[in-house]
């Protein structure tokens, strides 16, 4: 018993020095890292939910923050090597490092996905898995970001993203990209859901009951 209280004393500790990291990074730069907390763990299994474990191809994780959607996706079975994060604080990169050794951490603008990621090769990857705070840029940035990430991702694998938010972040755009929606993620603070991006022949209705 002593062991396992232990063990929960340390994760609300661990949990509590992100949310502090996060909420300093959000004063410093608060339209770059958008949330002033990281992500529930309902709101990333789901987020993780939506990604191949069993292909090989590698995934990437744009503005992981902490760490806890990359948790959530190693959790699901995907082997960390297969794990490229793209991080903009410095400070954040360090600590994905230490918590993720084996992954590829890239201290980068992640709108700009492909430069970031130098020379990409187009449908190689299994998907892509976005915290970034989208509203926060003009329209025509997040279509690009969308529309670039759909270019490397492989024939049906999604761009996804979550929000706060009734609408899409990023439109449909008819014969392009369509987007579906989950149900609320009630259990996260605040409630979210999570928008999955297909190219437009791919798109399909992925509509998961709501995370407990």
């Amino acid at each position: 018993m002593l062991a396992i209280a232990r063990t929960h004393a340390r994760r609300f500790s661990d949990r509590f020095v992100d949310e502090v990291r996060f909420l300093r990074a959000w004063v410093e730069r608060p339209l770059i890292t958008g949330a002033v907390a990281p992500s529930g763990a309902s709101l990333s299994r789901l987020m993780a939910s939506f990604v191949d474990a069993d292909c090989g191809s590698p995934i990437v994780e744009l503005g992981p923050g902490t760490g806890v959607v990359t948790d959530a996706l190693v959790k699901r079975g995907i082997d960390e090597s297969r794990l490229i994060l793209i991080e903009y604080s410095p400070d954040f990169c360090a600590l994905l490092a230490e918590r993720f050794p084996r992954a590829t951490i890239i201290e980068g603008d992640a709108y700009a996905m492909a430069e970031s990621l130098g020379t990409p090769t187009p449908g190689s990857l299994a998907g892509v898995v976005s915290s970034l705070p989208l509203f926060t840029r003009p329209l025509e940035a997040r279509q690009k970001l969308i529309e670039d990430a759909l270019e490397l991702n492989r024939p049906g694998a999604p761009f996804i993203q979550f929000s706060y938010a009734l609408v899409p972040p990023v439109p449909e755009v008819h014969g392009r990209y369509g987007v579906t929606r989950t149900s609320w993620v009630v259990r996260n603070v605040p409630p979210a859901r999570v928008w999955l991006y297909r190219r437009a022949v791919e798109a399909q209705t992925d509509t998961p009951t709501m995370a407990a």
